[in-house]
């Protein structure tokens, strides 16, 4: 017996009225964009933290930074396969990367729709940090992929790029003036990035309150400073003769 339009019709409801997912509301919402934005970022601010004190090996030589660099391509093994868990790894950042950059996005058109009239006067207590953290997220976002066709594909590297020997590699890249002008200016961007951007997570994952601001703030200012000196000493090294 065919069914009658009444059922038709209820059928067609039903399937109309059905909630969306969790998942789609939470990325729909700004809270749950901002949610996704402070994990991903606490995401890429731990390798951050691992991919800068990988970078100070330069400093005992090419042969212990070589070994670094080969580690990093068999971790995991013997249960992984040879180079799986950097591909891992890199899928996880990528991942980051991009929701990073896509909930940002989202949010600040959000942002542009409901005030359509731009302020007149800035307000003081915004910091250079704060007004800074859209036009430094694309300055890393390039970044990112020059240090990729850089150090890692060699497509861009200056002089001859020698796979398996990662220290010359760096050395040759520090050796150009180019090569240091893109690599502290990025890491200047990162610094004001991560300073801003650390103390942002914890409000938005509600670790923040009025007693521990001072706290955040201060341990936000410390991870800036640190994440940038330690990422700039390897050029500074190669220019000045420390490392070559």
């Amino acid at each position: 017996m065919p069914f009658g339009p009444s059922v038709v019709s209820m059928a067609l409801a039903t399937r109309t009225d059905r909630r969306p997912s969790m998942t789609r509301t939470l990325w729909d919402s700004s809270v749950g964009k901002k949610t996704i934005m402070a994990v991903s970022g606490l995401v890429m601010l731990g390798y951050l933290v691992a991919h800068m004190v990988g970078n100070l090996k330069i400093f005992f030589g090419p042969g212990e930074f070589d070994r670094y660099a080969h580690w990093l391509r068999t971790m995991g093994e013997p249960v992984l396969h040879y180079s799986w868990g950097l591909w891992l790894v890199r899928v996880v950042l990528v991942a980051a990367v991009v929701l990073h950059g896509v909930s940002a996005y989202q949010l600040s058109r959000r942002d542009i729709k409901a005030r359509p009239t731009k302020y007149v006067h800035k307000r003081a207590r915004t910091s250079y940090a704060t007004r800074t953290m859209r036009w430094g997220g694309v300055i890393l976002a390039l970044f990112i992929v020059w240090h990729i066709l850089d150090l890692t594909t060699g497509t861009v590297h200056s002089g001859g790029f020698q796979e398996g020997h990662p220290y010359q590699n760096v050395v040759d890249t520090f050796s150009t003036w180019y090569g240091n002008v893109i690599y502290i200016v990025a890491m200047l961007a990162m610094g004001l990035h991560v300073q801003h951007g650390f103390w942002s997570a914890a409000q938005t994952l509600g670790v923040g309150n009025a007693t521990r601001d001072r706290v955040l703030k201060t341990l936000a200012n410390l991870l800036a400073a640190v994440l940038t000196a330690g990422f700039v000493s390897v050029p500074v090294a190669v220019m000045t003769g420390l490392v070559s």
